[in-house]
């Protein structure tokens, strides 16, 4: 596996885990209208049942994001959420494999495959992961003030735009 990719995730995960003890279990759970109504609990098992998707796609030789379980115990429970995320980021390092990506890219129900690979998929997971902490920590922002890294939600491309800024 990929040492900079897995230790990247790894990183946002963490940050992820460190971010929800600061939260209370009402925080996590409320209903926000910042985020279209979602709560943070919901971005949550959102990036984790992509990761946990893309687990059981590695055994299987498929991947389909769009039929990911939506286990509400994760949105509603942070200790859960918490410990889930601990055991995606102990489980990232696998053997690059070939893997089948399932879509359904129309409202019809179409179905296709596309190839892909696990190390491509662990990447997209990433990129999807920090989309979705950039969306978390406006809604943390909402319900509490917690001390967040200045990178939490930022992409690394964007973190090394800005530094470049500053060299200038």
């Amino acid at each position: 596996m990929n040492r900079p990719l897995t230790e990247s995730v790894r990183s946002v995960l963490e940050q992820i885990s460190d971010m929800l003890r600061t939260l209370t279990d009402e925080q996590y759970t409320r209903k926000l209208p910042v985020l279209s109504g979602a709560s943070l609990g919901e971005h949550v098992r959102h990036v984790v049942e992509f990761f946990l998707e893309l687990e059981q796609g590695y055994f299987i030789g498929y991947v389909n994001y769009d039929a990911r379980r939506r286990d509400r115990t994760i949105e509603q429970n942070r200790e859960k959420a918490i410990g889930i995320l601990g055991q995606v980021a102990g489980g990232l390092a696998r053997d690059n494999r070939p893997l089948l990506l399932e879509i359904t890219p129309d409202t019809a129900g179409n179905h296709c495959r596309i190839a892909t690979n696990y190390e491509r998929e662990v990447a997209y997971n990433l990129e999807h992961t920090v989309h979705h902490m950039a969306l978390i920590k406006i809604g943390a922002g909402a319900v509490a003030a917690p001390e967040l890294p200045e990178a939490f939600g930022v992409a690394g491309s964007t973190l090394r735009y800005r530094q470049s800024l500053c060299a200038q």
